[in-house]
């Protein structure tokens, strides 16, 4: 099993920060929601690891406690 990183691990984060906030611009908060989600399961079929996954959504959801 494959933990998750919860350390900073984005090459160029800033700039990526700045294409995902380009990507919301002009968008109402369903569109912008849609994206999100949309985005989310992209990058959830890529990890593909189920157990990463899971560390990912129990790590998410402590974030808004």
């Amino acid at each position: 099993m494959t933990d998750l990183i919860l350390t900073p691990n984005i090459d160029g984060a800033d700039d990526f920060y700045a294409d995902l906030l380009a990507a919301h611009e002009g968008l109402d908060k369903s569109a912008s929601d849609a994206l999100s989600a949309r985005l989310v399961l992209v990058l959830a079929n890529h990890i593909g690891d189920r157990a990463v996954l899971d560390q990912a959504l129990k790590a998410a959801a402590l974030k808004q406690e």
